[in-house]
């Protein structure tokens, strides 16, 4: 055996050794990244799951992404919520008078924007207050099903149910 016969011996045992670690690591990586994956699924699927409970709550997905970005972006204005949620200005624009009417949002003049020009900057109402203007709609629907069932010969069609009541306490915010 020479010194070359070595050498070309340890060079293809280094070799098959990067190979064998390069296949570990990657091995390694791959569970973690599958996770990564499904974590970051998760995440979009829960995102648009609020977004989809919004737009049932706030009437359109317009409205509930318009929603969703004022309360991560308070004091916004309608040109920023257009860049920030990719819908076109006069949409937003039309949703923000909207949501402003019925007291979604708030408004009120941006101050010092320079040459004189103070457009409305714009911030959501919490999410608590979201809710407690639609639980009387919520119960209200309700009641209406469970009379109609009562009416129809359901289960209580004595007449003794109660209404519906829906009772929303407010979290602590943190």
């Amino acid at each position: 055996m020479s010194a070359d016969d070595i050498d070309d011996d340890t060079e293809a045992g280094t070799a098959d050794t990067d190979e064998v670690a390069a296949d570990e690591s990657t091995t390694e990586r791959s569970p973690r990244t599958r996770l990564e994956a499904e974590a970051d699924r998760a995440v979009e699927e829960f995102d648009e799951g609020i977004v989809d409970l919004l737009a049932w709550l706030l009437d359109t997905e317009t409205r509930a992404r318009i929603y969703v970005f004022l309360r991560q972006h308070p004091h916004s204005t309608s040109e920023e919520v257009a860049d920030g949620t990719g819908l076109y200005p006069s949409t937003v624009r039309e949703a923000l008078a909207e949501l402003h009417d019925e007291e979604t949002v708030a408004r009120r003049k941006r101050q010092n924007s320079g040459a004189g020009n103070n457009p409305y900057e714009y911030t959501a109402i919490p999410p608590s207050e979201l809710v407690h203007g639609v639980v009387g709609q919520v119960q209200s629907q309700l009641n209406t099903v469970f009379n109609l069932d009562r009416r129809l010969g359901g289960a209580d069609a004595d007449g003794d149910a109660e209404p519906v009541t829906i009772t929303v306490e407010e979290a602590a915010e943190e």
